[in-house]
């Protein structure tokens, strides 16, 4: 039987885009109140208007002014309550190969996936207490880098190390740290890492989606629904045995062992 977190509440970062939404859904669904963190007012108007129990948080997660920010939604959310999960799951810029990656977009991705989920943490740090979760969103190329995806795949590296850095330093308060790396999943995000692979090869975007897809021992791409279910799964309380560690959902892509 689920455990029922009615009265508590969860942090989404990222919560207006394809993983966001699906995973604002699932915690809604499982008595959370969801402060949805992003940019744009509008998207988190929309994102309030059609699920009730979100509290929109307009903040820029790439900038420090985000910790106050959002530490003053939750003074005025959570009362003798819990924030049970943290969930950052911001996207990051595409900068092509990484033969011709701009710095600065590298830069910048490591400060939105590292810089992010730090100052994230610091503005829930109040408000964590024993069975908190601290999720992440990475990705596979984080772990099988290739020579398309540079900005993911350093960032989510980066990612990885924080994460189990803040798992050590959690623990003796019971609060747990994971990452989860889906592989390349069908949104408009991947598209936009189709198109610069594809003007790297000289080939169509169709040819680089069929490519990629076939890089998958089942051919398949991981969808936003099966992220949700990952975040899901982590908040029960069995998943304490899983802090420090990443949960593949690459649908048979990686390689490496374990």
């Amino acid at each position: 039987m689920k455990t029922d977190f009615k009265g508590e509440t969860a942090i989404v970062v990222g919560a207006t885009g394809a993983f966001g939404q699906a995973i604002v859904e699932r915690l809604l669904a499982r008595g959370l109140k969801v402060v949805a963190v992003a940019r744009s007012a509008d998207s988190l108007q929309a994102l309030s208007e059609t699920h009730e129990g979100v509290i929109s948080c307009v903040a820029d997660i790439s900038n420090d002014s985000a910790i106050e920010a959002i530490r003053r939604v939750l003074d005025g959310t959570v009362h003798n309550g819990t924030v049970r999960a943290v969930v950052h799951g911001p996207g990051v810029g595409v900068a092509g190969g990484i033969l011709d990656a701009p710095t600065a977009t590298m830069v910048d991705a490591v400060n939105i996936k590292v810089g992010g989920l730090l100052r994230l943490s610091r503005a829930a740090d109040g408000f964590l207490t024993d069975g908190s979760r601290l999720i992440s969103i990475g990705g596979h190329y984080g772990l099988e880098p290739t020579a398309y995806a540079a900005s993911a795949g350093v960032a989510n590296a980066a990612l990885f190390n924080v994460s189990r850095q803040l798992s050590l330093a959690y623990g003796d308060r019971g609060v747990t740290a994971h990452v989860i790396a889906p592989g390349p999943a069908d949104t408009e995000r991947l598209r936009k890492v189709a198109v610069a692979r594809a003007e790297m090869r000289g080939c169509s975007v169709d040819d680089v989606l069929n490519d990629m897809k076939a890089e998958s021992s089942i051919s398949a791409f991981t969808t936003p629904g099966q992220v949700a279910w990952a975040v899901d799964m982590l908040i029960d309380p069995e998943a304490t045995a899983m802090t420090g560690s990443t949960l593949m959902l690459d649908s048979g892509r990686r390689r490496g062992l374990p």
